[in-house]
């Protein structure tokens, strides 16, 4: 079994693999501090309640935007789970092509939806990954990774709002019933996610007018909150949760083969 890892700047998103299937899943805060015996006993504990022997985990693959978080999670790999982790990167020699300026400075996460995109769907993509940021991923049929945004994520724009007004309460992020809210609570609910829905819309049509070909992208939206999103944006085609994941588990099925 193949267990992955995509270490983003809140939450770190693990997969479990047995061949091609997803069989587990779970995500954990990436911004508390562990030791790599930490790590090493929360993977032991994580497939223990999922009723999966750490034996059975015989490969592992991260791809991390935080690098302080790497070095421990890698050798938490190696000595609790026996499995030396593959380190996907812009280093990494995947069949994708990136066309920007700074190649090395694309993040793990944008280098492995580019790959799943172009593997899974075969056609021009705009893949919006629902993170600490809002990243739009501009990738071609044939694996070019055009460039793309970012913009600050749905979380960060409701913590900046909640921090920065002494007055205003921190609250969860959950869709109001109506625009025009009656509590405070209802009301920032509104603005974050609502004026987050509008903002992914308008970028996606400008990405949109934007485009280098003829070709109509299909939009994909993954993340931790793009089931949330999905019935407030119009311009989503569809929603693949573990896009990242999946690219995981390919760029390990390439790199090793």
């Amino acid at each position: 079994m193949l267990i992955v890892f995509d270490v983003g700047n809140t939450e770190t998103t693990i997969g479990l693999f047995d061949e091609q299937s997803l069989v587990a899943h779970w995500r954990i805060m990436t911004d508390v501090a562990r030791t790599a015996d930490e790590f090493g006993i929360l993977l032991r504990n994580l497939l223990a309640a999922s009723s999966v022997p750490h034996e059975r985990v015989t490969a592992a693959a991260i791809g991390s935007v935080v690098p302080p978080i790497t070095d421990p999670l890698s050798k938490a790999c190696a000595l609790y789970l026996h499995a030396e982790p593959l380190i996907v990167d812009a280093r990494a020699r995947l069949p994708i092509r990136l066309d920007v300026e700074e190649p090395l400075s694309v993040g793990a996460d944008r280098l492995i939806n580019t790959l799943a995109a172009s593997r899974l769907y075969a056609r021009d993509t705009i893949c919006v990954d629902l993170g600490t940021a809002t990243t739009f991923d501009c990738i071609t049929a044939d694996g070019v990774f055009l460039g793309g945004v970012i913009m600050p994520g749905v979380r960060t724009s409701a913590e900046t709002l909640t921090r920065r007004t002494s007055k205003l309460p921190a609250t969860e992020l959950v869709p109001p019933k109506q625009i025009i809210g009656k509590r405070t609570e209802e009301c920032i609910r509104a603005g974050v996610l609502f004026g987050a829905a509008e903002a992914i819309d308008g970028i996606v049509r400008r990405i949109k007018a934007d485009w280098p070909n003829e070709a109509i992208p299909l939009v994909v939206a993954t993340g931790g909150l793009a089931e949330v999103l999905q019935p407030y944006c119009s311009q989503f085609d569809r929603v693949e949760p573990f896009l990242t994941l999946e690219g995981l588990r390919m760029a390990h099925e390439i790199l090793t083969a």
